[in-house]
């Protein structure tokens, strides 16, 4: 019964109503709210505001509630373990990215379910600092973000590479082949990029300023697949993370020049500093750490040579 009730709990903070923390738990409303006076008595305070409708939680319950999914975290580790020494881990892995890293999760997700089919993957697109936030209170078990953020003290990291920034550009002239182009060469291109709340915009916008240019930007976008229609179809240029190479149909017009000085981010997956990991965050992370994705994608930029040649 005492981790049904925390389940109730944690399904009434995440809904603020009864009836649909009801309803996400397959119980009747009655049930529920009796189960968490249960829990009130049990404990001897007051965990929910009451009056006509939910309240919210009451101060005692707040901290309450931080318990809660520390203890529904480590009960679906005990879970997970109990499965995984019968040779049958399942459950769910949740994992945040941020968008400029959506590309890359499928050489994550992939390895992870090729070794435990029995794991399903919740994959969502975030910004930075609600990832961390969402590991901090277990809705997360992953993050998938750059590691060089002050932010990551209290998480554990694990580098998996060092995303460097390329031209990307269709039918670029041969005279834009035989070298790195510099900010300045490309600050009159006509330039599509994301959108200036993106941390990606951000690093690239100070690359700019740094080389005391303006750049000529004719279309901003949150999405980095319209980034690449745009140069494919539009005849515009744009700067992206090396990383995304892999998963655009590069054809044989569209091509990635090498920036100089150089502009790199690492990127990596980061967890919750704790103890103990739960055993399907323990497989995604031993996974992880045995690939090798650095080589695969410095393997995509093209200095002088042809797209063909630099395709996987």
């Amino acid at each position: 019964m005492f981790i049904r009730q925390i389940h109730y709990l944690l399904a009434l903070a995440k809904t603020g109503h009864f009836g649909r923390a009801a309803e996400i738990s397959h119980v009747s409303q009655p049930a529920l709210s009796t189960a968490i006076q249960h829990l009130e008595e049990e404990l001897g305070i007051t965990i929910i505001k009451r009056g006509q409708r939910y309240q919210g939680f009451t101060e005692e319950g707040e901290r309450v509630l931080q318990w809660a999914r520390i203890l529904a975290q480590n009960w679906e580790g005990m879970r997970q373990a109990a499965a995984q020494y019968s040779q049958q881990l399942t459950g769910v892995l949740r994992i945040g990215a941020i968008p400029t890293t959506l590309a890359v999760t499928p050489l994550l997700t992939g390895p992870w379910q090729a070794e435990y089919p029995g794991i399903a993957i919740k994959l969502v697109s975030l910004c930075a600092e609600e990832l961390m936030r969402q590991l901090d209170s277990f809705e997360l078990d992953l993050g998938l973000t750059y590691l060089e953020d002050h932010r990551l003290k209290g998480f554990k990291t694990l580098p998996l590479y060092r995303e460097r920034y390329v031209v990307l550009a269709r039918n670029p002239a041969p005279s834009l082949l035989n070298k790195p182009l510099g900010w300045g060469d490309i600050a009159g291109f006509p330039l599509c990029l994301l959108t200036q709340n993106m941390q990606n915009r951000r690093l690239i916008d100070a690359a700019f300023r740094e080389a005391n240019v303006t750049p000529n930007v004719m279309l901003e976008t949150d999405s980095i697949f319209a980034l690449y229609a745009h140069v494919r179809s539009a005849g515009l240029y744009s700067v992206v993370p090396h990383s995304l190479l892999s998963q655009f149909e590069l054809h044989q017009e569209v091509t990635a020049l090498a920036l100089t000085p150089e502009l790199a981010r690492e990127v990596g997956l980061i967890v919750r500093r704790q103890d103990l990991l739960s055993p399907i965050q323990d497989a995604a992370w031993r996974i992880a750490q045995q690939l090798d994705l650095q080589q695969r994608f410095d393997s995509l930029i093209a200095i002088g040579k042809q797209p063909s040649q630099f395709l996987t």
